[in-house]
């Protein structure tokens, strides 16, 4: 789910009308302690392989990264920030642009068309995700998927949900072929 989302359903549940002023009051409390939170934190990791895939990625070619996440913006930018990959994602599509998973995916996609001077429509859009609801939103908007079973989903569960690919982890050798399968077509 996306955070305004969460936010949304949480009020549904408590039987409180969802209204947008009261939503925007929460996100903006929580952004507040999801800053005091990560700083707080001592178990913070990035999974295995991350870091050297998106070194590889990031090394010139007409590679557009992004991050597509149902994070607010700020959120997402902190999380990024503790976990010292912001520099990996000058744009995204985030939970502050849609509720809808599929929809923020595809305005992050159109984002990165835009800084790569294409039209979407030219773009090859590869989502890496490590939940069925990622890759069902990949599907969505039309995008090749990899799988990651880092989620608490196997690669078998994730191929099932409809990924292009699916490895164990990002350490996979096939995890960059899917990328260099891009730079062939």
């Amino acid at each position: 789910m996306t955070d305004p989302g969460i936010v949304r359903a949480g009020l549904e549940q408590l039987g409180r009308r969802v209204e947008p002023r009261l939503v925007a009051a929460i996100l903006d409390d929580y952004l507040g302690l999801l800053g005091e939170e990560l700083e707080r934190a001592t178990g913070f990791t990035v999974h295995p392989g991350v870091t050297a895939l998106l070194d590889d990625l990031a090394d010139g070619r007409r590679i557009a990264l992004g991050l597509g996440t149902g994070n607010l913006r700020d959120g997402a930018r902190l999380k990024v920030e503790r976990a010292g990959l912001a520099a990996y994602f000058p744009f995204g599509g985030f939970g502050s642009d849609h509720e809808d998973r599929a929809e923020l995916l595809r305005i992050g996609a159109a984002r990165g068309a835009e800084r790569l001077g294409q039209p979407l429509e030219r773009c090859r859009v590869v989502v890496v995700g490590d939940t069925p609801l990622d890759v069902g939103a990949a599907v969505a908007i039309g995008a090749a998927s990899l799988g990651v079973a880092t989620g608490g989903f196997t690669p078998d569960v994730l191929r099932a949900a409809g990924a292009t690919w699916a490895v164990e982890d990002l350490t996979a050798p096939a995890a960059r072929e899917v990328f260099r399968e891009g730079e062939r077509a």
